[in-house]
């Protein structure tokens, strides 16, 4: 056999026996890329609560401090979480201060457009804080809109992990606060009237419409939780940890009483954190 083909038959047989190794001689993965299956993109849905309204000392949005994508020093978020063990990770928050369930489905469509591996939602707290109690969404409505959302997730995003998370226990808010006179006088303005109006009277009628909006707020809960089950395996529900979180109101701003300062929301991440599983 000519020398030249002994040659280039010992080269390719290098370059199998490399290919085979599984000693890790193999060329490494360029710097900062990410395994394949690793997460990349995580993206946050909701409403002002995940877009941080209220957590930087004065009412406006305030993403940095989100729980779920906020990449400030103050709340170790569950991207900060991530993106220590994955420096390639990046989030894009697409709540929207005021949104209700019905405004999900656009969301929703955003995140397929970043392309999310992991996305998380909370909705459902302006739904229930309506003008009026009568206003408020109808759990079955609210149920459609939910599953409409996560219908554009599924299909445009199918290998994406999906968080659903329970509404914080906002009748315990008015437990709290209600006798507490910065926080009525901060109420009075117009924060959640459906719950938070008149929030010191003892009529029959307040005492009343407090507790159909807590109703509410539970039957949202449990269609949340009926729609990630719906959803399949790629949906993990937060089990009602962050409904069962007995949030205080130093853990609100002292603006509207109402959403969560940084304390709170890094309160959020701590039960998210441990409720999603996504820890390594």
């Amino acid at each position: 056999m000519p020398r030249r083909w002994i040659a280039a038959l010992a080269c390719l047989a290098a370059l199998v026996a490399l290919a085979c190794d599984g000693s890790g001689s193999a060329s490494p993965r360029p710097s900062g890329s990410a395994p394949p299956g690793t997460a990349t993109v995580l993206t946050a849905l909701g409403d002002s609560i995940t877009s941080g309204f209220g957590s930087c000392l004065v009412l406006v949005t305030c993403e940095r401090n989100s729980w779920s994508s906020g990449d400030g020093l103050r709340v170790r978020s569950l991207y900060r979480r991530l993106h220590e063990d994955d420096p390639a990770l990046r989030a894009h928050n697409r709540a929207v201060p005021g949104a209700r369930a019905a405004g999900l489905t656009d969301q929703a469509r955003a995140a397929v457009r970043d392309r999310a591996d992991l996305v998380t939602v909370l909705i459902g707290a302006n739904d229930a804080c309506r003008n009026d109690i009568d206003d408020m969404t109808a759990p079955a409505t609210f149920r459609r809109q939910v599953d409409a959302a996560l219908a554009v997730l599924r299909r445009g995003r199918p290998k994406a992990r999906v968080l659903v998370v329970s509404l914080p226990d906002l009748h315990r808010l008015w437990e709290l606060g209600h006798t507490e006179p910065r926080a009525v006088r901060a109420w009075s303005r117009g924060v959640c009237p459906a719950l938070l109006a008149d929030a010191t009277s003892t009529a029959p009628a307040a005492v009343a419409r407090r507790v159909r909006f807590r109703e509410r707020i539970d039957a949202y809960d449990a269609q949340l939780r009926a729609a990630c089950r719906a959803y399949g395996s790629r949906c993990r529900w937060d089990g009602g940890a962050v409904h069962r979180t007995r949030f205080g109101l130093d853990e609100v701003n002292a603006l509207d009483w109402f959403h969560p300062n940084a304390a709170g929301q890094d309160r959020l991440a701590d039960v998210t954190w441990d409720a999603a599983g996504w820890a390594g």
